[in-house]
C-alpha cells in the first residue's frame, strides 16, 4: 500500500466533502472526553482533525489518545468548510494510520532560550514561525531567479574553491588543495560571473558564500547566500535602475504569496506595500553630512571622518529617514574592492552603491561599475598588495573584448530578515554558521 497521501492541506479546498487522506505530524492534540481534536501540518500548511468517539472505530479512537506531539501519521476523514476553523476547514476523521509514536518532544509550547532552540535547530525549524520564515526565504529565491530569468540572464554557476581572494585577504577561510597549495572558499562569484558576462551578456550566480570574519552582529553570518547578477554594456545608473526593479518585484511577489506567513509573524506589510521604484538615492558625502546632523538620534551612532566606512548605527539612521530602500553612493574608492570603477569627474570615490532597507535592516545589496580597463585594473591590482599573477585570468576579461560591466550582489539572509520583519539573521537560514555556532 502507498504512504502517500492523496491531499495536501494546501490544496484542501478543492477537496470540500471528499474523503481524503492526509500524511503528516502532529502539531497539536486536545482531548475531550469523546472528543479528539488533532492539528495535523503536513509542511504546505495545518488542519484540524476531529475523531468523534461514536463516528470511527475504537481501534482509531484509541490510535487518536495515543498519539503524541510530532508523531507521524495518516488520517483519513471527510473536509469539512468551518468558518471557525484555521484555514476554513476541518476534518471529520474516519481512520487513522499512526506511522511513529514520538516519544516527549523537546520543544514544547513554553518559553525556550535562543541557545536551547538554536542547539536544537533541527527539530526548531518545524515551528509555525520558523516554518513561516524559511518559506519566505525560499518565495525570495524563487521570485529572484525567476525574475532574471524572465529579463534574458542565464544561470551561471560559480567555484565556491577558489585560489585568490575577491573582497579582500583578511577574511578567508583556507584549506590546503591536494599539491596546487592553498584554496579559499569563495566569498562571492562575481569575479567568475564576469567570465560569464562576457560570454552571454547577461548573467547571474547564486550560490554559498564565506566571510572569516569575527562577527558577532545580528547581521552577520559566516556561510550565507548570495544571489549576483552582472550585465554587459551596463553603467553605474543602469546597475541602480536594475536593483531597484529587482527588489520591487521581489517584496510583491511575497506580499502576493506569502500572505499567510507574513501573517503567522505579525508583519506588519505597510512598509513593504511602500517599495516601488524609484528608490531615493544619496552621496557617501551626503550621508555624511547627515549623520553630523542627527547622529543623537541612534544609540551608537557618532560623526565619521570623510574615508571611514558606514556601520549599523549609521546605516539605520540614514534609512529612517526614508519610506522605502535608499542607495548610498559613490564611496570612497580607498574603503571599497579593487575593482570598482573609479568616477570619471572624482577618482578617489567609486561608481557604486549600498541599497539600504528600511526599519534598521541595513545593508541588503552591494554594487558597483566595474573597472573595464585592464592597465587601471592592475594597478589597482598591486596598490591593494594583491598578487598580480593569481588575477592574471581576469585581466583576461579586459583584454579581449573589454566593455563597461556592472553587478551587484544581494544577501538572501538581510534580504529575507528585512521582508519576514525578523530581529536576527540566524533564523533567516536553516542551519545558521556564526562564530560561536556550527552545529547542529
Amino acid at each position: 500500500m502507498s504512504l502517500l497521501p492523496t491531499a495536501t492541506i494546501s490544496d484542501i479546498a478543492r477537496h470540500n466533502g471528499q474523503t481524503v487522506t492526509l500524511a503528516g505530524w502532529v502539531a497539536h492534540k486536545t482531548e475531550k472526553g469523546k472528543l479528539v481534536f488533532i492539528r495535523l501540518r503536513d509542511g504546505s500548511g495545518v488542519i484540524q482533525c476531529v475523531v468523534f468517539r461514536k463516528n470511527v472505530s475504537e481501534e482509531t479512537f484509541t490510535a487518536a489518545q495515543r498519539l503524541t506531539l510530532e508523531s507521524s501519521c495518516r488520517i483519513t476523514g471527510a473536509v469539512r468548510a468551518d468558518e471557525r476553523a484555521p484555514g476554513g476547514f476541518e476534518l471529520d476523521v474516519g481512520g487513522i494510520d499512526i506511522i511513529q509514536i514520538s516519544p516527549e518532544y523537546p520543544i514544547q509550547p513554553k518559553e525556550h532560550g535562543v541557545e536551547f532552540l538554536m542547539e536544537n535547530r533541527h527539530l526548531w525549524v518545524r515551528s509555525s514561525k520558523q516554518h513561516a520564515l524559511l518559506r519566505i526565504r525560499a518565495e525570495i529565491i524563487a521570485a529572484a531567479q525567476e525574475w532574471l530569468n524572465a529579463q534574458g540572464f542565464v544561470r551561471f554557476d560559480t567555484p565556491i574553491l577558489t585560489p585568490c581572494a575577491a573582497e579582500g585577504t583578511t577574511n578567508l577561510f583556507a584549506t590546503p588543495y591536494f599539491d596546487l597549495g592553498t584554496a579559499y572558499l569563495g566569498q562571492t562569484g562575481q569575479l567568475y560571473v564576469e567570465a560569464g558576462m562576457m560570454s552571454f551578456g547577461k548573467v547571474y550566480c547564486f550560490g554559498p558564500t564565506f566571510r572569516a570574519e569575527k562577527s558577532k552582529t545580528r547581521r552577520h553570518l559566516t556561510e550565507f547566500w548570495m544571489i549576483e547578477p552582472e550585465v554587459a554594456f551596463a553603467r553605474h545608473d543602469d546597475n541602480l535602475a536594475l536593483q531597484e526593479q529587482f527588489v520591487s518585484a521581489i517584496v510583491q511577489r511575497v506580499l502576493e504569496r506569502r500572505a499567510d506567513d507574513l501573517a503567522t509573524l505579525e508583519r506588519d506589510t505597510k512598509p513593504l506595500e511602500r517599495c516601488m521604484p524609484p528608490f531615493p538615492r544619496i552621496t557617501y558625502d551626503e550621508a555624511l553630512r547627515l549623520i553630523a546632523e542627527r547622529y543623537t538620534e541612534v544609540e551608537g551612532c557618532a560623526p565619521l571622518e570623510w574615508g571611514e566606512d558606514l556601520g549599523a548605527p549609521h546605516e539605520t539612521l540614514i534609512a529612517s529617514m526614508f519610506d522605502r530602500p535608499v542607495f548610498v553612493e559613490r564611496f570612497p574608492s580607498a574603503i571599497k574592492a579593487f575593482y570598482m570603477e573609479p568616477d570619471p569627474d572624482r577618482p578617489e570615490v567609486a561608481l557604486c552603491a549600498d541599497l539600504l532597507a528600511p526599519e534598521g535592516y541595513g545593508e541588503i545589496i552591494g554594487g558597483s561599475q566595474r573597472i573595464h580597463d585592464a592597465a587601471l585594473l592592475e594597478r589597482r591590482i598591486r596598490e591593494y598588495g594583491l598578487n598580480l599573477e593569481d588575477y592574471q585570468w581576469y585581466i583576461d576579461l579586459r583584454r579581449y573584448g573589454s566593455v563597461p560591466h556592472s553587478g551587484f550582489g544581494m544577501g538572501i539572509e538581510r534580504a529575507t530578515a528585512w521582508i519576514a520583519g525578523t530581529h536576527h539573521i540566524r533564523e533567516t537560514i536553516p542551519f545558521p554558521r556564526m562564530l560561536y555556532r556550527m552545529y547542529p
